[in-house]
């Protein structure tokens, strides 16, 4: 791979009409000249003038001023690094054209770092607007303009949808919608094409959004063509949790749970999405599913993305499954290396029934004797990736047809149904819309900065009436980010919602967060969580 090659890949291009879509970030406008008088501080315009002189100058740094005039004033053009080739170019006399944005310097109107070319003759200005790409420091905007402007005059732009179709539904040809948007019109609606509802931007939006379900839909056939272990219902365990748990399910669980048995009943991998709210009884149900595995002689895999959250399910799943005799199994990264090695034996012999942990679940040297359902709690912690990594380890290759095992996701996130109709393609989706008696529904709230106080009181109150909140913290370190966020990190600090037996996630932040809690609530006890702290510490 040359360096060129390289250089674009990293920027996801691999092939010519990569290039094609490789759609600008923004738009410069070199199709007009801007007298000096006229430039604006604030605005980003285009001049042209004769070089009056050009200096390296030491106030405070070493720096190249050029100054520029036109037969209405004069502008600095102002360099910070530059080399001596850009002092040569910009002799005396010399006849510039320059774009950027105008500020006030100290010697008036100035321009740092512009873009320049030196003019030889007759020099057209540009008839279309200026495209910006996004791109690497390697890779300057101008080589990759020439490159995109090779690949548009080599690449077939024939329309992929029949003209009816496209009438009907008001879209630009493919060519013209791809070409607006490399080279705009001066007069083009600059508003629409900078928020991206140019008629241009709906063309390519909608190619997007019929591939991607043309790709969902593929994976879809594909995954119906493949064998799984039929999950039927053939024991007694289902019914006897039923029967120990001291509610019932819902109407909402019931149908879920019919949903999700019906599916892994049949012989080929169930992909399915569990979505409900928090405190809607996911938990239960993907509880019964792993029963509906172990009746069928075939072990379960409950995987989440922290280790908190995994010994949450471990705690509950043993409360629930144990005393009808399943074999259950805890799987960590933080794990003693003997427990480790213990839980990996029993996983492998298919000792263990039930495994719960986190990501160290699909690790290489974890094996399993015969997977037959996985369940990812948070589905969207993990990456696609990962959760093949999983899926893969129920594959038995000495099957005539190798055997995936049923997958099944769940998400606390609402996701409204036309979203997951198109994101979720690839996925039955089965929904827990009602909570269980006595469980209140979550409201989410806004509060403003200025309202902090107004926050502390309501958390002291429900404190005092054995109610517990959690205040989450969103930095691990402010050191990790920008200097943009740090400031803002740094004005609003302290002020989110929050906990009396607080758990502030994330570190530094997390910390002043939790010393500034301790002194609002002396008479609270006033608890510290995050992903550094050691597993006996989280307990």
């Amino acid at each position: 791979m040359s360096t060129l090659d390289t250089r674009l890949a990293r920027l996801g291009i691999r092939r010519d009409f990569d290039l094609v879509l490789h759609l600008p970030l923004r738009y410069e406008d070199e199709t007009r000249l801007t007298p000096i008088a006229e430039a604006a501080p604030g605005h980003a315009v285009q001049v042209e003038g004769a070089v009056i002189d050009t200096e390296i100058v030491y106030r405070p740094r070493r720096q190249l001023v050029c100054r520029l005039r036109d037969p209405s004033g004069e502008l600095c053009l102002r360099f910070l690094n530059f080399y001596p080739n850009q002092k040569k170019a910009l002799a005396q006399r010399a006849r510039v054209r320059a774009f950027g944005e105008v500020r006030d310097g100290f010697l008036g109107a100035e321009m740092i770092h512009p873009r320049f070319r030196v003019l030889h003759g007759d020099a057209p200005l540009a008839t279309t607007l200026t495209p910006v790409y996004p791109t690497t420091a390697a890779l300057p905007q101008q080589a990759l303009r020439t490159l995109i402007g090779r690949a548009l005059d080599g690449a077939d732009l024939s329309d992929t949808l029949p003209e009816p179709l496209r009438e009907g539904l008001g879209l630009m040809p493919f060519a013209a919608a791809v070409t607006s948007l490399h080279h705009p019109e001066p007069q083009a609606d600059g508003e629409a094409l900078a928020t991206r509802t140019h008629p241009a931007w709906q063309r390519i939006k909608f190619d997007e959004l019929l591939a991607q379900q043309l790709s969902m839909r593929r994976h879809y056939r594909e995954r119906k063509s493949k064998r799984a272990i039929a999950l039927s219902a053939k024991g007694s365990y289902v019914g006897a949790l039923l029967a120990r748990v001291p509610f019932d399910l819902t109407g909402a669980q019931k149908r879920a749970w019919s949903e999700i048995g019906a599916d892994i009943a049949q012989p080929r991998p169930m992909h399915r999405l569990l979505q409900g709210d928090v405190g809607s009884g996911k938990t239960i149900v993907a509880a019964l599913a792993c029963l509906r595995a172990v009746e069928n002689g075939v072990q379960a895999a409950v995987m989440a993305p922290t280790e908190i959250l995994a010994e949450q399910h471990y705690r509950k799943f043993s409360e629930w499954l144990a005393p009808l005799g399943v074999k259950l199994a805890w799987l960590s990264g933080g794990q003693p290396k003997a427990e480790r090695k213990s839980a990996l034996r029993a996983i492998a012999s298919g000792e263990t029934q039930v495994a719960i942990g986190t990501h160290a679940l699909f690790q290489k040297e974890v094996g399993f004797s015969v997977l037959g359902l996985v369940i990812v709690d948070e589905q969207h912690r993990f990456g696609v990736a990962q959760r093949l990594a999983l899926r893969r380890k129920g594959r038995r290759a000495s099957a005539p047809q190798a055997l995936e095992p049923h997958l099944l996701m769940m998400s606390a996130t609402p996701i409204p149904r036309t979203l997951s109709m198109s994101y979720y393609a690839d996925l039955d989706v089965s929904v827990i819309d009602e909570l269980p008696p006595g469980r209140r529904p979550a409201t989410t709230k806004l509060v403003s900065d200025a309202r902090r106080d107004e926050i502390v009181r309501r958390i002291r109150e429900a404190c005092g009436t054995g109610q517990q909140a959690y205040w989450v913290c969103p930095l691990i370190e402010e050191s990790s980010v920008g200097p943009e966020v740090q400031a803002r990190s740094a004005r609003l600090r302290g002020r989110s919602p929050g906990r009396s037996h607080f758990e502030a996630r994330e570190l530094q932040s997390a910390l002043d967060t939790h010393a500034r809690l301790k002194g609002e609530f002396p008479e609270l006890s006033v608890g510290l969580i995050h992903g550094r702290l050691a597993p006996e510490d989280k307990t």
